[in-house]
């Protein structure tokens, strides 16, 4: 940090622009997806613990996620939420790579734990007599335990490589959070070196998850394809659907912000993009898990029921 606190010692955030009529909207409206998705994603994380119908590695995965997509949109919308309260658009540089690093860290255990996720669907679906037995709690614990460890690590090595490069001016960071390549254009040191980690980082963090998901997912089509049965068919791809469709949104928009080229005419663009896997997906996900799932339903009735008898038991 030495290099840096010799050059400029805050970043100014852009964000979503400069209309100061929008801001009190934009405000509302970020304050109402935040508090959304921190009550959703604690509900099923409450559900998951409370109910022992859904001690089941599908729902040992689901909590985590909950808890992953808690502490994801927590890395970002605070931050966001006081900017457009406050107007004041600042962030100190050690801040910045402190919001860096939490986000970067909790979207690479997320790559992991949506591969895992396809996994356990994969072998309940295609290899169903082999399930219990291979996804065992310990297999559960240890992939989720490495999901968590890898995110953490890899990115505190992006940024320790960052902290070595000199910030010098200019310090505008057009985007409504500290990602690495706004950070890597304001950076006055050659960000070859940089550049080349963060190719050598992605692989194993998003393109080896990748596919493990997408041919776990194909997989699962052609087997749900072969059964004969409508309601065979139809039971199976409803165990899958709800997971599928988070990572579709995940992967999909993380591809368009971080695949396509950064030109000013997709730059506005890109940053929409992002707001979906940033501020949408955590949103989408209990939604997306509670709306459709029976088991959640019925733990739900479960544990409402248990609070009424604990309720009246305790008035008496």
């Amino acid at each position: 940090m030495e290099r840096n606190q010799s050059g400029i010692t805050e970043f100014i955030l852009l964000g979503l622009g400069n209309s100061a009529e929008l801001q009190p909207l934009f405000f509302s409206l970020f304050l109402v997806i935040y508090l959304v998705t921190i009550t959703g994603n604690l509900f099923i994380i409450v559900l998951v613990v409370a109910d022992p119908c859904l001690h089941t590695p599908m729902y040992f995965f689901l909590g985590n996620l909950s808890c992953l997509e808690t502490c994801y949109t927590s890395s970002i919308l605070p931050k966001l939420l006081t900017n457009l309260l406050t107007g004041d658009r600042t962030i100190t540089v050690s801040h910045c790579l402190v919001q860096y690093y939490l986000f970067g860290s909790f979207a690479a255990a997320e790559t992991y734990l949506l591969a895992a996720m396809s996994c356990d669907r994969y072998l309940a679906i295609c290899r169903p007599f082999l399930y219990t037995s291979i996804m065992s709690k310990k297999l559960c614990f240890q992939l989720m335990a490495g999901a968590w460890l890898n995110g953490l690590i890899t990115n505190g090595t992006m940024v320790f490589l960052i902290t070595q490069q000199n910030f010098c001016g200019p310090n505008v960071i057009d985007h409504y959070f500290c990602d690495l390549t706004p950070l890597e254009k304001l950076s006055c040191s050659d960000t070859s070196s940089l550049k080349l980690i963060t190719l050598l980082v992605a692989f194993p963090d998003i393109a080896i998850p990748f596919i493990i998901t997408l041919t776990s997912y194909i997989s699962i089509i052609i087997t749900i394809i072969k059964i004969k049965s409508n309601i065979g068919r139809k039971k199976a791809f409803s165990n899958c659907s709800s997971h599928l469709m988070v990572v579709c949104l995940f992967y999909g928009t993380l591809i368009i912000v971080y695949m396509f080229p950064d030109t000013p005419t997709l730059r506005h663009l890109k940053k929409i993009f992002s707001m979906f896997y940033t501020v949408l997906t955590p949103l989408a996900n209990p939604i997306i898990y509670t709306l459709r799932n029976k088991d959640v339903h019925k733990a739900f009735r479960r544990l409402h029921n248990k609070l009424i008898i604990f309720g009246r038991s305790y008035l008496k």
